[in-house]
Order: structure tokens, then C-alpha cells, then sequence
């Protein structure tokens, strides 16, 4: 199913912002400072949400999260290990059934429910069940999600552990004249995915954006132009790390 740019752009500014303010969840960003949704369309309908160990931020117009936000740490990683995957995937009951994705959505849809802050990520049992509602899930393309955002995923979790800790915020992008929307509630897919990755003991601050396709490759980015792709902004990382740029990721 396609779903014009123009109607997008109609469908943003028909609804109402009811969202929570960016300082309810502190604890998952740098100096308590959220992810800024800087393009005024897209903060139609927005809603963040907190959970044990991440939070985000749900759009009721794409119908899933335009940023999720967690806080990782060397001793939480390790943790992860050995707590059990429950793939209990469900609808979140804060959001309005109108604004939110579905579980029958996303069958025979041809997409993964894909993970923005990961379930691999999740140091508790609470946060783990957590991390399955449909506010924290896109569309993605199963090879994607399976293959090479799993490989990024465990990158970052190596990079935590070597570090101490990271503040990491992962989400969809939306590029194109087009859209796909998956299902009765009209989940738009991303065209790409990204990762933000701050870690502050190294000093260093990075982007990823992989497109959402079968894809086996992964593009760099300084924080700077990721948020001018995204249309978000990233208060909490230092202006003087936004413009450095890494080469790649280990292992990856």
C-alpha cells in the first residue's frame, strides 16, 4: 500500500500534539536531555513514553516510535546475557487505539517487528517484556533486522562494554515522495533505520543509518548530519563532538 508525501504532510498537521514533555524520562539521556523533535510537523500526535530501562517517542501519524532512548551500561550488557527473549509482542495500552499500531498489523505484512532500543539490550525481566510493545516496534525488512542491524546491535553492546556506558538512540527515517504503510492502522515503514551513539568517558559521538532493505551495509554519520536527516536534534551530546566522524564499526 503507498501513502503520498502529501498526505502524509495533510495527515501531520490534522492532529493535535499531546505529548509528554522531553524531561519525563531524563535518566536515558546525556544530561537529562532528550532527543528534540525539531520539525514542527512531526511533533503532531507525539507521545513519550517511559519503561523500566528506555523510553521514546511515539508519533500517532507513522504509528510507531520516532526516537527510543536508552541509557546502556558495561555491567547492564553483561547482564543482558542471560536474561530470557519472551517475543510477547503487544499493543501499548497508554496510546489511543487510533494512534497505535496493531498486532494484527503487521501479519503476512512481509515485515519484521523490528526493535528500536533492542531487546538483546535489556538487563531486567520487566524491561525485556517491556521492550516488545508495539510503540517500541517498525517495520522492517526481515533479512535487515536478522543480518546486519542484529551485527550493529551487537557492535554497540561491544562498544558499551569497552567504554563503560553509552547513550544510544535508535529510530526509523521516512525519505521519498512515497511511503508504504503496512495493515488496517496504516504503520508507515521506514525507508531507512539510524543509531545515535554517544560515549562520554571516550569522548566520542557517532551515527548509523542503514537502508531498510536486504541490505548487508551500514553508512556512517556525524551526529550533525543525522540530525539534519532526521529532523530531531540531540541537546544532550556536546556541539564540539557533532561534527567527528568515525570510520566504521568493529566487527561489523
Amino acid at each position: 500500500m503507498q501513502f503520498r508525501l502529501k498526505a502524509f504532510t495533510t495527515a501531520l498537521l490534522a492532529f493535535v500534539c499531546v505529548g509528554a514533555s522531553a524531561n519525563d524520562c531524563p535518566q536515558f539521556s546525556p544530561n537529562g536531555r532528550a532527543p528534540v523533535v525539531v520539525n514542527a510537523k512531526m511533533r503532531a500526535a507525539t507521545q513519550e513514553i517511559c519503561y523500566t530501562d528506555f523510553a521514546l517517542l511515539h508519533s500517532g501519524v507513522t504509528k510507531g516510535p520516532l526516537w527510543s532512548a536508552e541509557h546502556l551500561t558495561a555491567d547492564g550488557v553483561e547482564k543482558a546475557k542471560d536474561n530470557t527473549r519472551t517475543n510477547r509482542f503487544f499493543a501499548e495500552k497508554r496510546l489511543p487505539p487510533n494512534e497505535s499500531a496493531q498486532l494484527a498489523d503487521y501479519k503476512r505484512s512481509g515485515y519484521d517487528r523490528g526493535h528500536m532500543s533492542p531487546a538483546g539490550d535489556r538487563a531486567s525481566k520487566k524491561g525485556m517484556a517491556e521492550s516488545f510493545s508495539l510503540a517500541n516496534i517498525v517495520p522492517q525488512d526481515p533479512s535487515n533486522n536478522r543480518r546486519i542491524w542484529s551485527r550493529i546491535e551487537e557492535a554497540v553492546r561491544r562498544l558499551t562494554e569497552e567504554s563503560g556506558e553509552a547513550y544510544v538512540v535508535t529510530g526509523p527515517l521516512f525519505a521519498g515522495r512515497q511511503l508504504q504503510t503496512i495493515g488496517e492502522s496504516r504503520v508507515f515503514v521506514p525507508t531507512q533505520l539510524y543509531k545515535v551513539v554517544y560515549l562520554p568517558q571516550r569522548k566520542i559521538a557517532f551515527a548509523v543509518v542503514v537502508e531498510n532493505t536486504a541490505t548487508n551495509t551500514y553508512t556512517m554519520k556525524t551526529v550533525r548530519e543525522l540530525e539534519a536527516m532526521s529532523g530531531l536534534a540531540f541537546p544532550g551530546i556536546p556541539d564540539e563532538l557533532k561534527d567527528k566522524r568515525l570510520g566504521g564499526l568493529r566487527g561489523v
